[in-house]
């Protein structure tokens, strides 16, 4: 998991396994994990906040495939979002920025009125790469992995004031923190 997340699965498997057939055994593996889904849980406070944003304000950036992604919402209770970038809309994956780029360009927003809610570090170096602001939630690593300015356990307490479709202040009340 501490080389994985984050990552492509194909791109873990350059790293760990150079020697299979990486096309053949990423696609194996992710037909697996699509019927897995077994122990996805949200995150606290995931679906207040995004009942609280117009679903074309805000987008998921996953390293996993469409279907995958979309097999861990609905197994979570979490909305599909309108803009849903994918490993398999990129040439580069995380920590390269090219997943985030994509997704504020077909966002329509530009890199500095985005901010990036991430939980890997390959995520949040993405993100920075990007010229994005980051939220780094230390949900599968730990404070000190996520080399973040602004580190949550959850997204209980996290508020997003908008204005004209604009993040105009994002706060965070550690209040119910665990």
């Amino acid at each position: 998991m501490q080389v994985a997340h984050g990552l492509r699965t194909i791109e873990t498997m350059r790293c760990v396994a150079p020697h299979l057939d990486l096309e053949k055994e990423a696609e194996r593996f992710t037909a697996i994990e699509i019927v897995d889904t077994e122990g996805v849980v949200k995150i606290k406070g995931a679906s207040q906040i995004l009942a609280s944003l117009p679903g074309h304000v805000w987008a998921i950036v996953t390293s996993g495939s469409q279907e995958l992604a979309q097999a861990r919402l609905r197994r979570a209770g979490l909305p599909i979002p309108e803009i849903l970038i994918s490993g398999e809309d990129v040439k580069q994956g995380k920590p390269a920025p090219e997943p985030y780029l994509l997704g504020a360009k077909r966002m329509g927003k530009a890199v500095e009125q985005c901010v990036v809610v991430e939980d890997s570090p390959a995520g949040i170096a993405a993100a920075k790469a990007a010229g994005m602001r980051a939220i780094a939630i230390a949900s599968t690593h730990s404070r000190e992995e996520l080399d973040c300015e602004i580190v949550v356990n959850q997204l209980s307490g996290l508020t997003i004031q908008m204005e004209n479709e604009d993040f105009v202040q994002i706060q965070y009340t550690k209040t119910g923190e665990s």
